[in-house]
């Protein structure tokens, strides 16, 4: 059995590494990776590969920037080759970049079967384009992978068929479990004179919250405030970044009293710094789901999230708007100790890649 695994953008990478690892321990499986390209420099890419132990990549699309409707367009063309040239017998495609719904298209274009990864995940809001990107690879899919009950259920609701849906887990925890010694051993927050506990991490990077003026200001505040609590690292986004050079405010961000910005960090660093964080703030969605598993306060500049568990069951908060105020009542009530308890949620316990390795040696015998 073929299966081709399609990476694209940096959440893709520790998403495929644990299945990489499970098909490789199945000798039945032959296991290959194609790269878009839609993250392609050293930074958001190259590294990742690296920490995790992934080969290079069998295919290397070079997809670079563009518009969403080009990006899809070059994909599409460019795998089509692909899998005229390897024919596999599965696509596998995780989370919910633009690569994952081109990808998916071209497989259905071509009659080859399609797994998805992390499916069923639904944030009601039709503006995200990942909302887009993962109703239509829902509807495509031969198999469909889930993280959580939410995902059956939104499915369910759909109209996909049961027979189709398999509740495995969550590979992004089998990533973190696996690599989490390895991003222990690193000692970030050492290196840059930070006990445990005595930061707050924030990342940013979404369209909505980074690429206009007002929400730019917001972060800045909210950055100026959080300092005057805890130390503030903040990882930034190349995206991010850009936005403050052209509104001119990156030198303002950098001249505050402390506040440490790094460039973007490998999976390993990232994981260590979230692991020892006081707390998090965040509009990531992967975020979410690491802080969960870590028992670490996560506040989520988000309306809605993909992933309601991790506030049913995890440590995750929803901030609807980039409101200072707001986030500070939230940060202030953390600090006191007036924090919920998280738990893990079902099946988040390292094992996801190997139940779905299980499942498509199933599927094959039966077939």
């Amino acid at each position: 059995m073929k299966i081709i695994s399609v990476v694209g953008a940096r959440p893709n990478f520790m998403k495929v590494a644990p299945l990489h690892r499970a098909f490789l321990a199945c000798p039945p499986i032959e296991s290959k990776i194609v790269h878009t390209g839609q993250h392609y420099d050293a930074c958001m890419s190259d590294v990742f590969f690296n920490q995790l132990d992934l080969p290079p990549p069998d295919y290397y699309l070079g997809i670079r920037s563009g518009t969403q409707t080009a990006q899809i367009a070059d994909i599409m063309l460019r795998f089509e080759q692909v899998l005229t040239a390897e024919r596999p017998d599965w696509v596998l495609v995780v989370g919910d970049v633009t690569s994952t719904l081109a990808c998916a298209l071209v497989a259905n274009k071509m009659g080859i079967p399609l797994a998805h990864v992390e499916a069923g995940l639904r944030s009601g809001d039709r503006q995200m384009p990942e909302e887009t990107n993962r109703i239509v690879t829902d509807h495509l899919a031969n198999l469909l992978f889930v993280t959580e009950q939410a995902g059956i259920d939104n499915l369910r609701r759909e109209g996909i068929a049961n027979e189709k849906i398999r509740f495995v887990g969550n590979v992004m925890i089998d990533s973190l479990m696996y690599y989490q010694p390895q991003a222990t051993a690193l000692n970030v927050p050492g290196k840059l004179g930070l006990a445990a506990g005595s930061y707050a991490l924030i990342t940013m990077h979404r369209p909505a919250n980074v690429d206009h003026l007002e929400g730019l200001a917001n972060i800045i505040q909210i950055v100026q405030d959080m300092a005057q609590r805890k130390t503030v690292v903040f990882l930034l986004h190349p995206r991010t970044r850009a936005s403050l050079v052209r509104v001119d405010l990156l030198d303002q961000l950098m001249a505050m009293p402390n506040v440490q910005l790094l460039e973007p960090q490998g999976y390993l660093e990232c994981l260590n710094l979230l692991e020892h964080a006081a707390l998090v703030i965040t509009d990531s969605g992967g975020i979410q789901e690491e802080t969960t598993y870590l028992q670490v306060p996560c506040l989520t500049f988000r309306d809605t999230t993909e992933r309601p568990v991790t506030i049913t069951l995890g440590t995750n908060q929803l901030i609807s708007d980039l409101n200072p105020v707001t986030l500070l009542r939230a940060v202030d009530k953390i600090l006191s100790g007036q924090v919920k308890p998280g738990q893990i949620p079902p099946l988040w316990d390292g094992q996801a890649a190997e139940r779905i390795a299980t499942i498509f040696l199933n599927t094959e015998s039966t077939e």
